[in-house]
Formats: C-alpha cells, structure tokens, sequence
C-alpha cells in the first residue's frame, strides 16, 4: 500500500504582489510618482517577508526570551536575553524606516500611510517585533508634542533614526496590579530629587518590549492628588552604562499565552531616574496622544496578520482534496472564506483610511470632518480588527481540521497571537466607553455622519450597495436621537453594537467611494468581486445562495 502524504500549505509567492486589496487601496488613494515608488518599496518588502524575514520569525520564536536573575556568584544581574533573530529585526527596522518615514514627512500627508503598509506588510514575519516599534511611534509622538527641548533632544532623534546603531525602541509601563485599564489607581510615585530630574518607586505588572532601550510611564509625583487627574507621564533610559538595567529588578517573565518572542515581565522600579514629560498632572492626557499611535498599529497589524492566514488558507484550498474534489471546489468552503474575507477588506479599509487622515491631521491637511472621524473611530478600528484578527484565525484553523490544531503546522501559533488584538491597548469595552466619550461632543458625531454621506455621493454605479450603507446610517442617526433621551445605563449597555456599526458604515462607504473611483482596469474589476459580497452579506437573516453568490465567492478567493 502507498503512503498518502497531505502537501502543507505555503506562501505562494511575495506577500505583497499576492495581496490585492492594499494594492487597490494604495492605487487609489496615492498620487502616481509616490504609488511607484511605494509600489517598488513594499514589492522589496513583500519578497523578503516570503523569504528571509519569515526565516528570522521563526528563529525568535524557536529561541524564546530568558530572564538570568543572577550571574555564577550570585550577584544580581537580571539579564533578559533574547534570540539574535530578534536582534537583527531592530537592526531590520530601523533601515526599514518603520517608524522613521511617519516622521521624515517626505511624502507629506501621504507618510503615515506609507509607514503604515510597510507595517502591514512587515509584521506577519517580524515575530510581533511591532509590539517595540507601537511602543517607539507612540513614544517619539509624545516627544513631539509634549516634551520640553531639552528632553525632545535627549529621546526624539533615537526613536526616529533610521541608523541602526543608534535607533531606540521604547517600552511601554503603566500598568499595575491594582488597575489594570483603570491607570487612575497607579500607586507608583516620583520623587523630585532636583529640578526637572525625579526617580520613580513601585511595581509595573505588565511591561511589554522590555528590552527597550527607553520607556515611558505613569507615576504620581510627591503631593499629587489621587485618581487619574494627579498623575503625570514619565521618560527613563532603561539601562545604566554598562548595559544593566538602572535601578529596576526584574520579577519575572510573563508566561503569555502567545506573542512569546516578545519579552514582557514585572518590573520592580526602585529609583530609576526619569523626567516628565508635558505637564504635572497631565498623564492621562498625555498617554491619550499615544494610545492613538499605539492603537492604530493594533489594528494594521491585526488586519496584516488576517492577510497571512488567508493566503495560507487559499494556498491550501487549491491541494487539499475532500470526499473526491479539492476544496476549492467546494462551494461552502469558498463562501466561508469570501464571508470573512469581507469582513476582513472593512477592517482594513478603516484601518488603511485612518492611517491615511493620521498623516493628513499631523500634517495640517486634515479638515474639521476628517479630524473628528480620526478622534472617534480610532477605538473602533482597534476593537473592529482585534475582533476580526480572533474569528478570522480561528475559521482557518479550522479549514485545516485535526492539521490545524497541530502545534508543529504552526496554525494553532497564529491563532493564540491573533489573541492578543482584543487585548492590547483597550479591551473591547474599554474602547466602546472611549467611543462613548468621544461622543460627548455631539458635533463630532455630525462630523462623522457628513462624512459618511460625502462618500456615499461619490458612489454612482452600486447604487443597491449604497442604500444598504444609506439603511446603516439612518439607523445611526435614529441610535443617537435615542441616546439624547437614555439613561447613562442604557448607553453604556449598547456601546459595543454603536461603536461596531459605526466603524462597518464608514469603511463600506469608503470602499464603495474607492471601488468607483479607482482607475487601474484589473484592480477595479477585482473590486467589483469584492463588492458583490456586500450583496450577500446579510449575517442575522437566512440566505438562499444563488450561482451568482457562488460563482462570486469562487472569484474572490481565487483572484
């Protein structure tokens, strides 16, 4: 008897020349001389996420991080060491520009958008090495805004550099055992120990990207009142000379779940110098300008991350063979994919769209609309992706059967990482009550809906499509009139599904304004495939497919 051996799947080629929804996106919204050169960047990039980079990705989670709390004699060291892959991808990122482009501004409005693709492309191979770039981008933003000259000149060049030598990654330290989310319960303090200099007390519970070589936290100065309002945002170099931690003791490694590359562990801070950073009692506030950064490579990645699992899942879709035919040519099979893969192109429509008004806003381009869509819908892309990036993986896991749950496949890998999207930087409720917040200003809401309605004028050829978007809205507006006459309870109760169909409404109507206006002849009719599935997806009611749907589905997928 001959031995039956399933092929595994594979990535077919370079991730980016696979992937056609960035490039219908970057095609649209980027002029024509930046669209080369963008295209040419992530086409390099593309080929080395296939190959090289995936290599290193597999190296850093093979070596996993190691805490050496004492040398031979016994001394107290608290060592974090880590694989010389994940070395190589701060040398990686730093020439990659990653965080460098959104700041250069070369490409004015356009650079945050160009920076974010990279990020797209990059962090399914990087082993979550964009946990510590989130951390320096959110950082190195702060600094813009918020630092004094002379603590801009002390951190700002090292978290923007492209010099690999020189470049810095940032940690991240604000939570605490008695918080979590809720930072106003921060017990760490600072003690001013001269003018402008302090040394921070108390213990961190979850420091991500440990091995930065900066970081930033909350702490309450001396006299401060308590609750959110007395805390202040603090910068420290990590390490003293020697390259030993300063002043902090490593309690331990977190044992995660997943993302277990990334080193991330309990820190005791025990007078480590530090500077403030804006102004006394402004924290929160502060952080706020961060958590926008922080928030947005959340969801870029989790949509990236989405974009890999699809192509492993089409890879295997075309040698898999079931009950005599291989499963592309099974029709459900190829309707559950093309559903998620829907959903998949809204979350990375907001996504993308958001980068793109992120640009335009620190730029001066942004108008009053774009700045109001950008301060409301950022918490929304992040709990719309973390969402998808869950259900997503979890559906191809299980394309895979037994295969799937594997560990040596590597897809129960992807689906314990895709985990963390819900988690980091706001749960999902969090960031609905954010939501809430945000609208507190009823003129932000009226902002949002007009432009909504800009670019549904534009959509003259789907018109079915843009009266399901047009239902979605009218609703909306008909939810907030209920909002002015609900209890604070009530309001809080439905904030999820408000913040959930606020994202869904604004990014169809983008994709709709993208897929009439796009000019590129193989990319438009690829949008069109798209399109149709916006037809079908009805999700709470009972469908009865047609050849049309799948013949529909068929295209996408195999597209």
């Amino acid at each position: 008897m001959k031995d039956f051996f399933q092929e595994g799947p594979s990535l077919a080629g370079n991730t980016y020349e696979q992937d056609r929804f960035v490039q219908a996106y970057l095609n649209w919204r980027l002029p024509k001389p930046l669209l080369a050169v963008v295209h040419e960047d992530l086409m390099a990039l593309g080929q080395k996420a296939q190959g090289p980079y995936l290599e290193l990705a597999r190296e850093a989670q093979r070596e996993l991080p190691v805490h050496v709390p004492f040398d031979a004699w016994g001394v107290r060291q608290d060592l974090l060491r880590t694989s010389s892959a994940w070395q190589k991808f701060h040398r990686i990122s730093a020439e990659e520009g990653l965080v460098a482009i959104g700041y250069a501004r070369e490409q004015g409005g356009f650079s945050r958008l160009y920076q974010f693709a990279k990020l797209y492309v990059f962090h399914p191979s990087s082993a979550f090495y964009t946990c510590p770039l989130a951390m320096a981008d959110g950082a190195a933003r702060v600094m813009e805004v918020y630092a004094s000259p002379e603590v801009k000149k002390r951190f700002y060049p090292h978290l923007t550099t492209r010099n690999p030598d020189t470049f810095w990654t940032s940690g991240q330290w604000m939570t605490e055992k008695t918080g979590g989310s809720d930072v106003g319960r921060t017990l760490t303090t600072a003690r001013e120990v001269k003018p402008g200099a302090f040394e921070l007390t108390g213990v961190k519970w979850f420091c991500s990207a440990t091995t930065s070589q900066m970081a930033v936290g909350l702490a309450r100065p001396e006299g401060a009142v308590e609750g959110s309002r007395g805390l202040s945002l603090f910068a420290m170099e990590a390490f003293d000379q020697k390259g030993r931690f300063n002043r902090v003791k490593v309690l331990r490694l977190k044992d995660k779940m997943g993302t277990k590359a990334l080193p991330t562990a309990e820190l005791e801070l025990n007078g480590i110098p530090a500077v403030m950073v804006g102004s006394p009692g402004q924290g929160v506030k502060t952080v706020a300008t961060m958590l926008n950064i922080t928030r947005l490579y959340n969801s870029i990645c989790a949509v990236g991350q989405c974009e890999r699992v699809y192509q492993i899942a089409r890879n295997y879709s075309l040698k898999r063979e079931a009950f005599g035919e291989v499963l592309k040519d099974h029709p459900l099979h190829m309707e559950t994919l093309a559903d998620y893969y829907y959903w998949w192109s809204l979350g990375s429509t907001l996504t993308f769209e958001l980068a793109y008004l992120l640009g335009r806003d620190e730029t001066g381009e942004a108008t009053e609309g774009e700045k109001a869509v950008l301060r409301l819908l950022t918490p929304v892309a992040k709990l719309y992706t973390g969402k998808l990036a869950v259900a997503f993986t979890s559906e191809v896991l299980e394309c895979f059967g037994g295969a799937g749950y594997m560990e040596d496949t590597e897809i129960p890998l992807l689906f314990r990482d895709a985990q963390v999207f819900p988690i980091w930087e706001g749960t999902t409720n969090v960031l609905s009550l954010d939501v809430l917040r945000v609208l507190r200003s009823p003129e932000n809401l009226e902002l949002y809906f007009g432009e909504v309605q800009s670019r549904l004028k534009a959509v003259q050829t789907h018109k079915e499509e843009r009266v399901q978007v047009e239902s979605t809205l009218a609703q909306l507006k008909h939810y907030a009139q209920w909002m002015g006459k609900a209890s604070e309870e009530e309001v809080q109760a439905g904030a999820r599904t408000l913040a959930w169909n606020l994202g869904e409404a604004f990014a169809a109507a983008t994709l709709l304004k993208m897929a009439e206006e796009l000019k590129d002849a193989r990319l438009k009719a690829w949008c069109e495939v798209l399109l149709q599935r916006m037809k079908f997806r009805t999700p709470l009611a009972l469908r009865t497919p047609s050849q049309e749907q799948v013949r529909a589905a068929e295209q996408l997928v195999l597209l």
